[in-house]
């Protein structure tokens, strides 16, 4: 192989962990200690990889599904990819698995006594996204957030040692309303997919047709239900925001760093004036940095 061949070479995990930096909430910042960083990422990898399976938005060229061990032939199967996913995660708590980020993930299951519970429910959220397309009301997308966000947060209080009855209702609140925000800022992606995530209830009460999500142009109407469900997301945040103040030292700035990733990514929306249709508001880091510091001091 020539030295330009190995430089262009395919790297699964590289380019599964390099997608942190896109993320509305800083994954695993620097001042952290580099074990908490190294264990951070590593939950990382796990939900990013697993989503990209489920979204179909693994790196071309099958890396990730050989080293699976998924034939070719099933390589765009995205329940078959899902299950050789599941089989290699089981490998972590009794083996050696084959792909290099549940390898990476593997010391840090062992050094915090994590059970396969969390990283299996992500799972079956992604593989719940194969066969549910659509939500009738509010509450069954809380039960997929249940499912497709909540784990995140207790893994991280699990690796932290801060893992206690009501800090983990505080943050399955704040990952459920994280997960909204993105679905929010992500509407027209979705919808690109055959998914919505807005609650069929709620489209009705605000008068939205799903052609009115395909739009060039979002209507008065898919804004003002837009505005409704980020209120929902904003209740969230304050109602899990509790938690930040509830932890000390380096782990209450990251925790406000979630929480204001959020709430940054909410005043962006409404700055935007709840136009996502043309792509996702983003916020400025002016504006996360001014929501960290209301966070941490008990505001909003």
């Amino acid at each position: 192989m020539t030295a330009a061949a190995a430089t262009h070479a395919p790297d699964p995990e590289r380019d599964t962990l390099d997608k942190a930096a896109a993320e509305n909430f800083p994954v695993a910042p620097r001042f952290l200690p580099r074990a908490w960083r190294a264990d951070l990422m590593a939950l990382y990898g796990f939900a990013r990889l697993v989503d990209d399976i489920g979204d179909g938005d693994l790196a071309p060229g099958g890396a990730d599904a050989r080293l699976l061990g998924v034939p070719p032939d099933r390589a765009e199967d995205r329940l078959h990819l899902l299950d050789a996913f599941e089989t290699d995660l089981r490998r972590v708590f009794d083996g050696v698995p084959h792909h290099p980020l549940l390898r990476r993930l593997r010391p840090t299951v062992h050094r915090h006594g994590l059970t396969p519970e969390p990283f299996l429910h992500l799972i079956a959220a992604n593989r719940q996204d194969q066969l549910v397309s659509r939500y009738e009301t509010y509450d069954d997308l809380l039960a997929y957030c249940e499912l497709s966000a909540n784990p995140v947060g207790r893994l991280v209080l699990a690796v932290t040692g801060t893992a206690t009855p009501e800090r983990i209702r505080r943050s399955d609140a704040i990952c459920t309303a994280l997960q909204i925000v993105e679905h929010l800022q992500d509407v027209a992606e979705d919808l690109g997919r055959d998914r919505i995530y807005l609650p069929a209830e709620d489209m009705k009460r605000f008068h939205v047709q799903e052609a009115d999500l395909a739009a060039p142009v979002t209507g008065a109407s898919v804004r003002a239900l837009i505005a409704y469900e980020a209120q929902r997301a904003r209740d969230l945040l304050t109602e899990g925001a509790p938690l930040v103040g509830s932890v000390h030292g380096r782990l209450r700035l990251l925790l406000a760093g979630f929480v204001a990733g959020g709430r940054a990514a909410i005043d962006a929306i409404a700055a935007a004036a709840y136009d996502v249709l043309p792509g996702p508001p983003k916020p400025g880091r002016l504006r996360l940095l001014g929501q960290v510091g209301v966070t941490l001091r008990g505001e909003g």
